[in-house]
């Protein structure tokens, strides 16, 4: 029996509702026609017993989908990044095991309601979007061509922009689809670091300014992800429990490894789980483009992570017997092939839940 990772966890949770798999093309009769010009690659009989055996609460996914080197494992041609970044959505909503994507292009610019709906018709019912906020709320500074800061943000943690140019769009264009809406604070400024409790002030104003998702969106939920480990503290998951919003796990460099995070969220514990595997901690804080280049074209798994993905996995087995959702998408910089680390992460899921 694995030993609880949650206060209140414990062998008397609700029994695990597994999910039915269809391996028929999964896009709503009545939704905007699509051009189905990205053949997706036909389902593995393995993927699809496994999807089944899930919790029906567990939703896996990638970051992003526009990738050519997924040939053979999404897609069932070599298609250009082009063409997969425009068409690819609907073949990659019929792999078995994926039930989520996080749409990243939305922090570099904001998107509109109709971006959005688009999106959304090109995905069964059952399928959730993980968001990310634009810079232009969560971002400390205006950053130039290369990246590098220009100067301070005005409207960084801005209530207005926040609603105007991210929660209403996203919530108008996706409907019930949306599942999570994720406001990753960038690293920031050394200077704004003595400032934390200013700052939390900031960020409970906005959160608790943002409208309900509830209507519109039954499984949605607000999660925050950072990326400097200053945040981690009491005071900050005080801010959170008391607006309604949660922890998102960032699996980075620049934070903590997963043990490190457990204790914030024991602190929201219980409620739903959102994770982003983002980077393998081998490469360091600033060694996101080092894994592009070692890993690309992300069609197979480099650095095996067996730590985190076997915590990872009692933290979603977890959160699913207590009743909530989880939400975990994976970066092709944390293994070196996305699709691949979501299949073995399943499969660790299915070991646990059987052992």
């Amino acid at each position: 029996m694995q030993d609880p990772l949650f206060p209140d966890e414990h062998d008397g949770g609700l029994p695990v509702a597994r999910r039915p798999v269809r391996a028929e093309p999964r896009v709503n009769a009545g939704s905007a026609k699509v051009t189905p010009n990205v053949g997706p690659q036909p389902p593995d009989a393995a993927h699809i017993e496994l999807a089944v055996a899930l919790p029906a609460l567990a939703r896996l996914g990638t970051s992003s989908w526009n990738y050519p080197g997924w040939n053979g494992l999404v897609w069932d041609g070599d298609y250009p990044e082009s063409q997969l970044s425009k068409h690819g959505l609907q073949a990659y909503a019929r792999h078995p095991l994926f039930r989520t994507v996080s749409l990243d292009r939305a922090f570099y610019r904001p998107l509109t309601a109709s971006q959005y709906a688009a999106y959304a018709a090109q995905v069964s019912d059952d399928f959730r979007f993980m968001v990310k906020a634009p810079a232009l709320v969560t971002d400390a500074t205006v950053r130039g061509e290369k990246g590098q800061a220009v100067q301070p943000n005005p409207a960084f943690l801005s209530a207005e922009l926040a609603v105007q140019e991210f929660v209403q769009p996203a919530l108008q264009g996706l409907q019930h689809k949306l599942g999570v809406l994720v406001f990753q604070i960038s690293p920031l400024p050394t200077g704004l670091h003595a400032r934390l409790p200013e700052l939390l002030q900031k960020l409970a104003a906005m959160l608790h300014a943002l409208p309900s998702l509830t209507a519109q969106a039954p499984d949605a939920v607000i999660a925050v992800e950072v990326r400097d480990p200053v945040w981690l503290t009491p005071e900050f998951a005080s801010v959170l429990r008391q607006s309604g919003a949660t922890y998102c796990l960032g699996l980075h460099a620049k934070m903590p490894p997963i043990e490190g995070q457990l204790p914030l969220l024991r602190a929201l514990w219980p409620g739903p789980l959102v994770c982003r595997w983002n980077l393998h901690r081998m490469h360091g804080a600033y060694g996101y483009e080092d894994a592009a280049k070692l890993y690309m074209p992300y069609a197979k798994l480099v650095d095996v992570d067996l730590e985190t993905r076997t915590t990872l996995a009692k933290v979603v087995n977890a959160t699913t017997k207590a009743g909530y959702n989880a939400y975990v998408t994976i970066n092709n910089k944390a293994e070196g092939c996305a699709p691949l680390s979501v299949a073995a992460l399943a499969g660790e899921m299915r070991v646990q839940l059987t052992s």
